[in-house]
C-alpha cells in the first residue's frame, strides 16, 4: 500500500484506534576499544582494518570483557532510573548474516545488566512516564554495503570494523501512544545518555538506531494488536515518519476486513513508507544459550556506589534547577540544557557576569547564531570571556560592535575596547557637550518634548549615541537631556 493510497485514510477513522508502540534503542558505547577484544573502535577507519580473530570470528580466539564498557553500561542504567543487577550473564543469540562472522551475537537474554527503570516526556503540557523493561550489553555486527541496481551490476560487501563494538540495547515497555511520544521518548534517553558521556549517540555514524514494534488496537479495547517491528530507524525524522506511516497502514488494513501480520519492516525515506522484510522472529528462533566463553558479571556495592558517585546533574533536573535558581524561562532551560557542555558554559558566564537572563539571551542569540552548527566546545569566546562581556553592561550599540570582534579573535572584550579605543563615554563634560549639540540640531523634536511629548526622548537620546558610535553612557545622557529641557 502506498504512501499516497494511505493519505486516503481519513483522520477520524485512524483516530478510532490507539497505537501500542515500545522502542528498542541501540547505542554504541564510547569505548576506545571493542567490547570483547582490542581492537579500536574509530569512525572511519579503511575497511576491515580494525579487526582481529576475535571479532572476526576466528576458531579458538576467545572473548574478553572490556571493563569500561561495563562501567558505561551501568551509568546508562542508573541514569535512567534502573535497578542494577549484582549477577547478569551473557548469552549466545544464533542468526546468520554476512556481517555476522561468528554465525552468533554475544548478548545477554534472561538476565541483563538492568532492569525496570523509567523515562519521563513531555509533549505538549503534559508528562509523562515511559517505562524501561530492561537495558542489556551486547556486540554489534559489522556492515553490509551494497551497490548497483541491475542484476549484473549488483555487488555486495562486507566490512567488519563495527563488528564487535559495545553496544547496549533499552528496551522500553509498550507504553508510547503516539509518534510525538516516541519522538521525545529517544530524544530524552539521547540527551541522558550525552550528559553522562556514555556515547557521542551520533546518528550519522550509527552510533544510535532504534527499532520499533507498533501495533493497533481499536479505543477502549484491552488487547493489544499484532505487532511489526520496523528495523535499523536511523533519524527521529525518519522515527516519527515510519511510525505515522505504519499506524496508517495497519489501520487501514484492519478497517479492509483484512489481518496485520507479525513481521519484520524496514522503512523506506525515499517513498516514505514500509515495506514486508522477513516474517518476525521469536526468542526461540535465535536458540539462546549461555555464553560458555565468559564467566557471569558481578557487579560488588562498592563499584555500584562508586559509578553512582560519579554521574553528573541529570537534565531533568538541572532543568527544574535552572528556572528556579536563576529564573530562566522553561524555554530557555530547555534549551540551555540540551548538552551538559551547553549548560556548563552558561552556569560559568552567568556566574561571572551576574545577570543569568541577559547570558542566556547572549548564548542562545549572538552566539547561537555565529556557530553555524558547530558544538559550544569549539566557540573562540570562553565561557569566562563572556561573563566578564556581559559584566561591562555596554550600550546595546557599542556591545553589538565588541563581540563580533570576540569571536572573530578569542580576545576578552576589554582588551578589544582598549585597542581600539571603544571606552565608554562616561565623563560628565564630554557628554555635556553632545547633548548640546543633539539640542541644537533637532529643535523640532525639543519642542515636542517641551510640549509634553515625553517619549521624544529616546529619539534624542538615540541621536547622542549615533554621534557616539554608542559609546556614551545612556543613563548619563538621558539624565543630561532630562535637566536641559526641563
Amino acid at each position: 500500500m502506498s504512501s499516497s493510497a494511505l493519505s486516503l485514510v481519513p483522520p477520524e477513522l485512524i483516530a478510532r484506534y490507539e497505537p501500542v508502540i515500545g522502542l528498542e534503542v541501540h547505542v554504541q558505547l564510547a569505548t576506545a576499544t571493542k567490547i570483547f577484544c582490542g581492537c579500536p573502535t574509530s569512525f572511519g577507519a579503511a575497511p576491515n582494518t580494525n579487526v582481529c580473530p576475535v571479532c572476526l570470528g576466528l576458531p579458538g580466539a576467545l572473548p574478553v570483557l572490556n571493563h569500561a564498557a561495563v562501567e558505561l553500561a551501568i551509568k546508562a542504567g542508573l541514569a535512567l532510573n534502573c535497578s542494577i543487577r549484582p549477577h547478569s550473564r551473557f548469552a549466545r543469540k544464533n542468526y546468520f548474516y554476512p556481517d555476522l562472522p561468528k554465525g552468533y551475537q554475544i548478548s545477554q537474554y534472561d538476565e541483563p545488566l538492568a532492569e525496570q527503570g523509567y523515562v519521563e516526556i513531555r509533549v505538549g503540557d503534559e508528562i509523562k512516564r515511559i517505562g524501561i523493561t530492561r537495558i542489556h550489553m551486547e556486540d554489534d555486527a559489522g556492515k553490509s554495503i551494497h551497490e548497483g541496481f541491475k542484476d549484473s551490476d549488483r555487488y555486495s560487501y562486507v566490512d567488519l570494523n563495527r563488528s564487535g563494538t559495545p553496544l547496549i540495547e533499552i528496551v522500553s515497555e509498550p507504553d508510547i501512544r503516539s509518534s510525538d511520544e516516541a519522538y521525545a521518548y529517544v530524544s530524552e534517553v539521547k540527551q541522558v545518555l550525552q550528559f553522562i558521556e556514555v556515547s557521542t549517540c551520533d546518528m550519522e555514524k550509527g552510533h544510535l538506531r532504534c527499532d520499533a514494534n507498533v501495533s493497533v488496537r481499536l479505543r477502549g479495547a484491552e488487547k493489544f494488536g499484532t505487532k511489526a517491528e520496523v528495523k535499523n530507524l536511523n533519524s527521529f525524522r525518519f522515527l516519527k515518519q515510519a511510525l505515522d506511516y505504519e499506524i496508517a497502514r495497519q489501520v487501514a488494513v484492519l478497517e479492509s476486513g483484512g489481518k496485520v501480520e507479525q513481521e519484520t519492516r524496514l522503512y523506506n525515506p525515499d517513498t516514505g513508507e514500509t515495506a514486508g522484510m522477513r516474517s518476525k522472529e521469536h526468542a526461540h528462533d535465535y536458540r539462546y544459550f549461555p555464553e560458555p566463553d565468559l564467566v557471569p558479571l558481578r557487579v560488588s556495592e562498592r563499584w555500584l556506589a562508586e559509578v553512582q558517585a560519579s554521574l553528573p546533574e541529570l537534565p531533568a533536573k538541572k532543568r527544574g534547577r535552572l528556572t528556579v535558581e536563576y529564573q530562566l524561562r522553561d524555554y530557555d532551560a530547555e534549551w540551555l540544557t540540551q548538552s551538559r557542555a551547553i549548560s556548563e558554559y552558561f552556569e560559568t558566564a552567568a556566574r561571572i557576569s551576574g545577570d543569568p537572563k541577559a547570558t542566556a539571551n547572549w548564548i542562545m542569540g549572538d552566539l547561537a547564531g555565529s556557530f553555524k552548527g558547530k558544538d559550544i566546545s569549539e566557540s573562540p569566546i570562553s565561557a569566562e570571556n563572556l561573563g566578564e562581556f556581559i559584566k561591562l553592561k555596554l550600550p546595546g550599540k557599542l556591545a553589538k560592535e565588541v563581540f563580533p570582534k570576540m569571536f572573530a579573535t578569542g580576545e576578552p572584550a576589554s582588551a578589544i575596547i582598549e585597542r581600539e579605543g571603544l571606552k565608554q563615554i562616561s565623563d560628565t563634560g564630554a557628554l555635556e557637550k553632545i547633548v548640546d549639540e543633539v539640542i541644537a540640531a533637532n529643535p523640532k523634536q525639543v519642542e515636542q518634548y517641551r510640549g509634553g511629548k515625553g517619549t521624544v526622548i529616546n529619539y534624542l537620546v538615540g541621536q547622542a549615541m549615533r554621534a557616539t558610535r554608542g559609546q556614551a553612557d545612556v543613563a548619563a545622557v538621558t539624565e543630561l537631556l532630562k535637566q536641559k529641557l526641563g
